[in-house]
This record gives structure tokens, sequence and C-alpha cells, in this order.
């Protein structure tokens, strides 16, 4: 018979005696709504972006799912899903029960992640952990895979930070964070950060653009307790949300409605690593061309670099095309004008 997953656990935190092992949280439990009159075009119904296959047969979760599993065993890999898109998770059929924590409704990044993280340690109190959103794009997975490799290792080095990937900007963005870079560190070249900047305004997006600020990338590596640490410090009421049974512990957990009702919606960025840089670490990337596909605009950029135009693209451009009449009018306004 097959070991269990609860077996290998067991057998995981006998073997490893201090040291820990790689685990990974794969965030996949978003809206999508930003996105939804693009998938919509492509899956037919209303499903987020990242149940979608947008670039070829595969979903933007399965790509996740094999990018994790590139670096962290699929046993210790967690999914986190909301209840509401279960007819579509239960579709990626890589992603077995055992992994999966549902919650009752989306609140934001922060509890997703904290209620992953205490499941962690519960199970390995020395793990590294690798946190991945489910709805990017890397030009190249193999470089990508490199640097998620460099920041396990800086993450380990027992410096006690949060090692954030990364990228060079390509234009002042006034939708993602940005992160200016402090002094270097020694080891897998990463920097100290000097500052967090939330979705800044245009205005400071380009001065932080002229200065060679880089994007957040919400990819992070660290230490758990180090993870935990960090949100005990931020003061979010976070970590005493999740008792210790309604935890993950080796079988698909379903969070409890009643303890989401009592949590605010909190985002892991903005209300914990902005308001802690000194205890992160950059770890710039280079070589890859990362987008968050967060806007139509953003996959159409996508598709474009790699040459791609599935079918979809041809019944997505008549859907943005203005009627006729929105055309022809205004030029017969200026005629009688």
């Amino acid at each position: 018979m097959s070991e269990s997953i609860s077996d290998t656990i067991v057998n995981m935190n006998t073997r490893t005696a201090g040291t820990g092992m790689r685990w990974a949280i794969v965030l996949a439990g978003g809206d999508g709504k930003r996105l939804l009159s693009m998938t919509r075009v492509v899956s037919g119904d209303d499903r987020p972006k990242q149940f979608c296959p947008l670039f070829d047969a595969e979903t933007l979760l399965e790509k996740t799912r094999k990018r994790a599993e590139r670096s962290v065993a699929s046993e210790r890999t967690l999914f986190v899903f909301t209840d509401v898109h279960r007819q579509y998770f239960l579709r990626e059929s890589g992603i077995r029960p055992a992994q999966r924590i549902v919650q009752p409704s989306n609140k934001g990044t922060a509890p997703a992640i904290i209620h992953s993280l205490l499941s962690i340690e519960m199970h390995d109190p020395d793990a590294m952990v690798a946190v991945l959103p489910s709805d990017h794009h890397y030009s190249d997975e193999q470089v990508f895979n490199s640097a998620l490799e460099s920041a396990f290792r800086a993450a380990d080095s027992g410096s006690g930070s949060i090692v954030v990937l990364s990228s060079p900007a390509r234009g002042p963005e006034t939708e993602y964070g940005w992160i200016e870079l402090g002094q270097p560190v020694s080891g897998e070249s990463t920097y100290r950060i000097r500052r967090f900047v939330e979705k800044p305004p245009k205005s400071v997006a380009l001065r932080l653009f002229e200065e060679g600020a880089l994007w957040n990338t919400f990819v992070m590596v660290g230490r758990v307790r180090d993870f935990l640490d960090m949100v005990g410090a931020a003061r979010t009421g976070l970590l005493k949300a999740f008792p210790r049974q309604y935890l993950w512990n080796g079988a698909e957990v379903r969070i409890q409605d009643w303890l989401y009702e009592r949590i605010y919606i909190t985002d892991f960025s903005r209300d914990i690593l902005s308001t802690q840089p000194d205890r992160l670490l950059a770890l710039p990337f280079n070589g890859v061309i990362w987008n968050d596909l967060g806007h139509p605009e953003r996959v159409m950029d996508v598709l474009q670099a790699c040459g791609q135009k599935p079918w979809w693209v041809k019944e997505w451009h008549a859907l943005r095309r203005p009627p006729a009449s929105a055309v022809t009018e205004p030029l017969v306004e200026a005629a009688v004008a």
C-alpha cells in the first residue's frame, strides 16, 4: 500500500531532526474580477483566471503547480482555494484532495498565507516555505527556477530574513508594489530593502522607475518561524484567528465560516511586508520577463511577446471593438457643427 500524506509527514519529521524541509504555499483563492471579461471569452463561464488556459492547454494554476514542484515535493505543496470555486478546482487533476485548504470566502492574501504557515509549522517547525501566486507568467521558467533556488539558499543562511523575489521594472506601473533597494548582502546577490511602496500614484511610480526601483513579485521564501514572527510583529491579530484543531492536518481542510466571519480583509504585502522592510531581503532576477496577469492588456502583452495567437484572441478583439455607430456619430456631429 502506498504511503499516505499523514505517514509522509510523520516520517519526514523523524528524518529531518530540526533541519526542516521545503514546503510551498500556492495562492489560488482570488476572484480574478479584473480579468473576467477576457476569461469569459476563453472559458465561457465566470471562472477566475487561475483556472483558465490562457496561453495553451494548461491553466495558470497547472503551470504554477509544475513551477512549485521543480523545487518542492508535491506532498509538501499546499493550495489555498475559495469554496465558491470548487467546481473549477476539482477539475485540476494534478492536485490531490490532501493538498487543499479551502476558504469559505476570499478575505485577502494574509489569512490564506497565515493559515497555511500555521499548518506547516504544526508539522515541521523548521520548514523552509515558498509562497507562490497562481496568476503569474515568466518568459523563461528555467531562469525563474534558478532564482527560486537562490532564494531558498539565501533564506537558509541563518539571517532570519524573508527573501522577496524582485523583477526589474519595465515602466512606471501604478498597480504593482515597488521595492527600493538598500545595501547589498553577501551570498546569493540579495539586498537590504530600504522601503516598500504599494501601488503608487503615477508621479511616484515614474520617480521609482527612474531611480531603478524593482517590482515586488510577491514570491517569497523564508523559514516558517521567521514568517510567523513577522506576522506577529505586524499585530494583525491573525495568529490567534485559527485554533490548532482547524488547521490543515494531512487531508483537505474546509475552514469554518465562523472563523472567517471574525477577521478583516487583510493584504499580506500591504499590511505585513511593507511595515517591516528591515526583516526582508530582495533578490532581483534578470534574464526573465515577469508579468502579473491582472489586466487583459498584460495577457495580450505576453501573447505578443511570445508570438502566440490562441483561438480566442479574434473573438476577444471583436468584443472590444466599438460599434460602428460609436465611430460615425462624432464625425456627423462635427460636420453639422
